[in-house]
């Protein structure tokens, strides 16, 4: 075997280097070290296997290709579990986020299950703030809340949990103003915050966010949604987001939206069109169920119907292509205000309205057409709960 020991070799504008083909060993003790810089220095036209440190997730990165495009090098595995009730076996994990309980109190409550297995949930500790919780969004190690509704007026504040350890949330950022009613999303390393209605802008807001799940921090501006919207349903991929549905008003009229619009992840700019609902509804639970194909709406209700109209229907879309949402199935009851998830194969939907407040967790195969079954029971009834999952189809 031949060795060569060299410090340092290029071309002359020392933009590139030799190409070493065949098996090529590196036998040192110490390191190796890639190219290193951050999201924005990412090369425009990689190789598929490129590989890179990013300075921004401080992860290693690898290049799949132009259609899912960079992915994060994590030690990490969503096969959690280790419990009792639903967290006997392993698999991916679930958790449901603060809420409001039956007494009209704002809570800290987080709960988790086992999306693989059925029974009840277990207490998994305690998020840094109470509140109405709907901006939700997940990496493969951490959940993150995405402002809410307080006690006393919105807040802007992001939390983390991580969700290997079981243990209360700390606070990881800020979004750019206050916030409720918004909805998160996500792939491996980015979150995104859509929607919403603040302090001043009560009717609905167009804003998108983002911010980086490695790296805490604010928020920054992303773009803007075709129209001001207030609870929407999110799902994605991991490179598009996917934003529908949704209402504005009050004080203004009052109007359902059936419209879809998409984002590229990891680029910012406005949302365009993708299709439409074939059924409008706002408040389309707090979470995302989706895996790498498909993305789902699950209930929401029929705003400003008095009593509030609740639906049990499940929508779904092909998130890589563009279209008009189809009928997919039932759940076994109407549900507003509720917290979803998903594993690749199983999405779940915890509390909510339907229409008394219920603790009752509901689950349906992702894979196949058909209705949801019963799943098991949260600690403790309450709706306008967060959902998120380390293993959704955007990682």
């Amino acid at each position: 075997m031949s060795e060569i020991r060299v410090n340092n070799l290029s071309n002359e504008s020392s933009t590139g280097g030799p190409t070493i083909s065949g098996i090529t060993t590196f036998s040192g003790t110490n390191f190796f070290v890639p190219p290193v810089g951050n999201t924005l220095q990412r090369p425009d036209n990689p190789q598929k296997g490129a590989l890179r440190f990013n300075t921004d997730t401080a992860h290693l990165e690898y290049y799949k290709g132009d259609t899912i495009g960079w992915s994060e090098v994590e030690a990490s595995n969503h096969e959690l579990g280790g419990g009792t009730g639903s967290n006997a076996g392993f698999g991916t994990r679930g958790l449901f986020l603060n809420g409001f309980d039956g007494s009209g109190n704002q809570v800290n409550i987080i709960d988790y299950v086992t999306i693989s297995t059925l029974g009840n949930a277990q207490d998994f500790g305690d998020s840094t703030y109470k509140a109405f919780q709907d901006g939700v969004c997940s990496s493969r190690t951490r959940s993150f809340t995405l402002g809410g509704a307080l006690a006393a007026g919105q807040t802007e504040d992001i939390s983390t949990n991580v969700f290997s350890s079981l243990g209360n949330g700390v606070k990881f950022g800020e979004l750019t103003d206050k916030n409720y009613g918004n909805k998160g999303l996500s792939d491996a390393t980015r979150g995104i915050s859509c929607a919403g209605e603040g302090p001043s802008s009560s009717s609905g807001m167009n804003m998108i966010e983002y911010f980086t799940m490695g790296s805490t921090g604010a928020a920054k501006d992303f773009g803007d949604l075709s129209s001001l919207k207030i609870g929407p349903f999110t799902t994605m991929n991991s490179t598009r987001g996917v934003i529908g549905g949704g209402r504005i008003g009050p004080p203004s009229p009052v109007a359902l939206y059936n419209t879809i619009d998409y984002i590229t992840i990891q680029s910012t700019g406005n949302t365009q069109d993708f299709g439409d609902l074939y059924l409008a509804a706002s408040q389309c639970q707090s979470g995302s169920v989706c895996n790498a194909t498909r993305g789902f709406v699950v209930g929401g209700y029929d705003w400003p119907t008095n009593p509030y109209t609740n639906f049990n229907t499940i929508q779904y879309i092909t998130t890589a292509t563009l279209g008009n949402s189809q009928d997919f199935g039932d759940l076994l009851a109407g549900r507003n205000g509720a917290a979803i998830c998903s594993s690749p194969t199983r999405g779940v939907i915890a509390c909510g309205t339907n229409p008394g407040m219920t603790n009752s967790i509901e689950c349906f195969s992702l894979v196949t057409l058909g209705n949801a079954i019963d799943f098991g029971d949260t600690t403790e009834a309450r709706r306008t709960v967060g959902g998120a999952s380390n293993g959704h189809g955007g990682l």
